[in-house]
């Protein structure tokens, strides 16, 4: 086992120049794909802190004969806004001694006395409006432990249990109106808003990881021809199956491992910007953005071994068939029953609407999701067959016989944007519109604007996947095929008809699977559109359509420098 890890080291660092090259695409592509992975699971972590938090301002009764105890106090909690800042005032009156104050908050307060967050003091001593709505002395404050996000404005206010407002009923909205609830302690469960949230955050957690594990798993077949030929040329010479899948495992293994630890980097160099998108009235905590060490160590034991058993799963043909790696072969065309397991997944989407549970959605989502994924290289297959009969110019008909070659190679090219058009095309049905204003209704249009922030996110990310995947993979391309092209130049081919043809074995599939992934995600939004279908959608699917092209396009420039380098090698070999 020895001898073969230090083989495999000695062909990672002696591949050359384009080795190192197509090993530091596998490095970078590992690396954004940890550092989005890291953020999309953060933010369920941070909205379920944000919950925790806050659950003491939403009083819960004792629901049986012993559960919690005998009423030990009453609360009631109302909201009010300065201009556009939500105010949470909590009022206490405490039925019997020994109640303990919420953890973070210095003392409960006595009749006519106030605990005050550091932001509403401070708010309250230079606002004088606001500081005659708390005429109580000053007893305490209240801590980050007991606050949703920084810079929150927070009251507790202290009464004697007969008065008014201790026996109030709700009023309009219930996250504006007020009800007195008798507890046995001032502990409380999340609100159904820090419910909802945590929903959307799951919701948006599957938007995100999907294609960020479909990309992981590309970047284990990052250069994937250059090292199936050597590893087949390994098996000719004698190396038994199992030595070829080893040296495999530990060559996406040892890479990945460097990317998910350069992944880890970036996130934590992107804390705090990240920390100032504000959601639900405020920013956020470092330590919300921050998943802890057991979520951290998950990703990052994760990760390699995702591309690891990506890069097992691709050495089939090497350990089957290594003379036909070796000779370059057409492989066998893909089967129709990809097509039929996307199908069937969409056509369950139709018995699932609004109320459907949170998992529902979740797994729908992600099955719908793989599906498009798994069914993409065999349309790319199929299209290249398609433009390959139907061309009459040399560039289009390389690119169509490159399509059939490879399908699954181009397929990565494309996949990110494609499954970006997924995201897009479900979320934009469901985007709200502007059309609420702070004074009509001021809960509803920040949970509007909320909604709209958290769509922003999630297609920010989908498109750095999408152009990032798209970049690296067509570099990639490029390492890959490096002696067709030299051959090809050496041949009398023009460098711009090379180009046309690598251009358009990006952009035809883009075009078919581009759209169609815009139609199936809308499709899977069509039950829950009801919810917040607004007139803006179609704009964002247009703007989404129009960024993924543009940056698949200058994405795939960028690697036309390393094309017209490796046309000119005059001796051009495999690795």
């Amino acid at each position: 086992m020895r001898n073969l890890l230090d083989l495999t080291w000695r062909l990672l660092r002696g591949g050359g120049r384009r080795g190192l090259l197509g090993s530091s695409l596998t490095l970078a592509a590992v690396g954004v794909s940890t550092a989005l992975l890291l953020f999309a699971v953060a933010i369920n972590f941070a909205f379920a802190g944000r919950a925790e938090r806050g659950a003491w301002r939403n009083p819960e009764p004792p629901t049986g004969a012993t559960a919690g105890g005998p009423p030990r106090a009453v609360e009631a909690v109302r909201g009010e806004f300065s201009g556009d800042r939500r105010i949470t005032v909590v009022h206490v009156a405490v039925l019997s001694p020994g109640v303990s104050p919420p953890r973070g908050v210095s003392r409960l307060p006595a009749p006519g006395e106030v605990v005050m967050s550091p932001a509403l003091a401070e708010l309250a001593r230079d606002d004088g409006s606001v500081g005659r709505r708390f005429p109580q002395k000053r007893a305490g404050t209240i801590g980050d432990e007991a606050l949703v996000h920084p810079g929150e404005l927070v009251a507790v206010v202290g009464h004697a249990p007969g008065e008014d407002i201790m026996t109030a009923k709700y009023k309009g909205d219930y996250r504006l109106g007020v009800s007195a609830t008798k507890v046995p302690d001032l502990t409380g469960s999340p609100s159904p808003d820090a419910g909802a949230y945590q929903a959307l955050a799951a919701v948006a957690s599957v938007l995100m990881v999907v294609p960020l594990l479909v990309f992981g798993g590309a970047a284990a077949r990052l250069t994937v021809a250059r090292r199936d030929r050597r590893l087949a040329a390994l098996r000719l010479v004698g190396a038994t199956p199992g030595q070829v899948v080893a040296m495999t495992v530990a060559e996406a293994v040892i890479t990945a491992f460097a990317g998910a630890v350069l992944g880890l980097l970036l996130y934590t160099v992107a804390i705090p910007p990240l920390s100032q998108v504000r959601i639900a009235g405020g920013a956020w905590f470092a330590s919300d953005i921050w998943p802890g060490p057991l979520p951290i160590a998950a990703v990052l034991l994760a990760v390699p071994l995702l591309v690891g058993l990506s890069a097992v799963v691709g050495l089939r043909r090497v350990v089957v068939s290594p003379l036909g790696v070796a000779r370059r072969e057409t492989p066998p065309a893909m089967r129709f029953v990809r097509v039929v397991a996307l199908l069937a997944c969409l056509a369950a989407v139709p018995a699932f609407g609004a109320g459907a549970s949170v998992t529902v959605v979740v797994v729908v989502l992600s099955l719908s999701f793989l599906a498009v994924n798994l069914v993409g290289p065999w349309v790319v297959a199929m299209i290249g067959r398609i433009t390959a009969r139907t061309a009459k110019r040399p560039a289009r008909l390389l690119a169509g016989r490159r399509l059939v070659d490879d399908p699954r190679s181009a397929w990565r090219t494309v996949s990110g944007v494609a499954l970006t058009g997924f995201v897009a095309g479900f979320i934009g049905l469901l985007a709200p519109s502007a059309s609420i204003s702070v004074e009509n209704d001021p809960v509803t249009a920040w949970l509007l604007q909320d909604i709209r922030t958290g769509t922003l996110i999630v297609l920010l990310v989908s498109f750095l996947v999408a152009i990032v995947s798209a970049g690296i993979t067509a570099a990639s391309a490029v390492l890959d095929r490096r002696q067709t092209y030299a051959l090809l130049r050496l041949a009398g081919t023009d460098l711009s008809v090379l180009d046309r043809a690598r251009r358009l074995e990006t952009l035809i599939p883009l075009t078919v699977m581009g759209g169609g992934s815009i139609a199936a995600g809308m499709f899977c939004a069509a039950p829950f559109a009801r919810l917040a279908m607004s007139a803006t959608g179609g704009l964002t699917l247009l703007v989404c359509a129009a960024a993924g092209f543009a940056g698949v396009i200058g994405a795939g420039a960028l690697s036309r420098p390393l094309l017209r380098s490796v046309t000119t090698d005059p001796a051009p070999r495999p690795d």
